[in-house]
């Protein structure tokens, strides 16, 4: 499934509910949220803040983000979450392969991974 075609995080009161209720993780560059919805398809969201760097930064980082989900994440996990990417500070110098083996790791260690 497209990055684009599933249903994204867009409202800030989805985001809000993930961050109240939902069990995050970190590492270096990114936070991640997770919440079991009642849905049977997962929901993505991104955040990144203006302390990060301008839009150029942010772009760039949330682009790499959707592009790692894409190719890699979104066919292994498991159906049924709200999931959110915080991006944090040492993301903006960080490459393609930094934020795919950041959120692979993320991923395994919520044990949201068929």
């Amino acid at each position: 499934m497209d990055f684009n075609e599933t249903k994204g995080l867009k409202k800030d009161s989805d985001f809000r509910k993930v961050y109240k209720h939902g069990k995050s993780i970190a590492n270096r560059y990114l936070v991640m949220y997770i919440l079991k919805n009642k849905s049977d398809s997962s929901r993505v969201g991104i955040s990144i803040s203006k302390k990060v760097g301008k839009a150029i930064t942010r772009n760039r980082i949330r682009r790499l983000i959707k592009e790692v989900y894409r190719l890699d994440i979104d066919s292994k996990v498991k159906s049924g979450y709200d999931i959110v990417f915080i991006a944090r500070m040492p993301s903006k110098d960080a490459t393609f392969k930094d934020i795919e083996k950041s959120i692979n790791t993320l991923a395994k260690k919520a044990d949201i991974l068929m």
